[in-house]
């Protein structure tokens, strides 16, 4: 396994549409993998494969809570096929908008069609944070961010600091 680079906002490859995959093979396995070191390296609990510089719709999520065992899960081509009517508000970050957060709406549960790791057709029925996870780490598959929920004025000032801290580090 390998730790990957995360691409940070704002990232113009950030806002591009992954492509499907044709299936799931020991290749794309990998990725996956890599991912999920990366994601573990970072202490995040989502990542797409965009925010790692790769264009294709696949994503790992885990949300165990610190003191229960690993519960890693990679899906390739997800796809919500049902959400709950009733809403849920998290407070929301990315690991490629590193210390921004605001909150965003959006339903409580999701049921997500995926390809898993041995290229087996799931169904993953999510709620709470399981849910606010698979739909922002599917929101970067197609180019949206979880800023692109929010205000325009918080947006443009989460982008602002964003954009000041990578010339800063830049600049070092």
């Amino acid at each position: 396994m390998a730790r990957l680079s995360l691409i940070i906002a704002p990232d113009p490859r950030l806002k591009k549409t992954a492509a499907p995959v044709t299936g799931v093979d020991p290749r794309l396995a990998g990725l996956m993998d890599d991912m999920l070191e990366t994601m573990y390296a970072a202490n995040g609990i989502g990542l797409a494969a965009p925010q790692v510089g790769v264009l294709q719709r696949v994503i790992v999520v885990d949300v165990a809570g610190k003191d229960e065992d690993p519960q890693p899960i990679g899906l390739a081509n997800p796809e919500v096929v049902w959400a709950d009517e009733v809403l849920n508000t998290y407070n929301e970050g990315c690991l490629s908008l590193p210390e921004q957060y605001s909150d965003v709406v959006r339903p409580r549960a999701v049921r997500v069609r995926y390809l898993d790791r041995h290229n087996q057709p799931q169904d993953l029925l999510g709620d709470g944070l399981l849910a606010t996870v698979l739909q922002h780490e599917i929101d970067h598959l197609n180019g949206v961010l979880f800023v692109d929920h929010i205000s325009l004025l918080k947006r443009n000032m989460i982008l602002r600091r964003l954009r000041k801290w990578k010339k800063v580090g830049d600049e070092t």
